[in-house]
């Protein structure tokens, strides 16, 4: 016997002293029931398969019922991922709508500071023109209080 035949050998009597043990340990408990499908009744959804698949001949019910339950599965997640790249979708128009928001209040923004740019400049020239105008005002007054002045001293 070689080595490979002999572990193997050794393996198959581990699996069977584990399946003794789990016979044992459950005997002393109820057994679950088993619920028997009706000849008619179909254990897997009902609705058509999915149309990209079906069944080859020559494959036996209990490969159809496998197949089929296992791209129904994957029917159904593919329809979940679907659904969610649906949701995806609509988020991220949301948030395309958002950042437009943004750019037309970062517009607004803008504007508003080139406003109060301008308004900042006007008061500033209006505070210069109204200082030119009491510095000539100071001007006109002092010539005026001089000319007096001689004029009183020359009497």
């Amino acid at each position: 016997m070689s080595f490979t035949d002999e572990l193997l050998a050794s393996k198959f009597d581990d699996i069977e002293r584990d399946i003794g043990d789990v016979i044992q340990t459950t005997s002393n408990r109820a057994l679950p029931s088993i619920h028997i499908v009706p000849k008619d009744g179909h254990p897997l959804p009902k609705g058509p398969m999915p149309d990209y698949v079906e069944h080859r001949e020559g494959v036996n019910r209990a490969g159809k019922l496998s197949a089929e339950a296992v791209v129904r599965e994957y029917d159904a997640a593919v329809k979940e991922i679907e659904a969610l790249g649906a949701e995806l979708t609509g988020v991220a128009k949301k948030c395309e709508e958002t950042v437009a928001g943004v750019h037309s209040m970062v517009n607004e923004i803008k504007e508003l500071a080139a406003n109060y740019r301008e308004e900042g400049k006007r008061y500033f020239l209006q505070i210069e023109e109204c200082s030119l105008m009491t510095s000539e005002v100071r001007t006109v007054c002092e010539a005026l209080r001089n000319k007096i002045a001689t004029t009183t001293m020359a009497a």
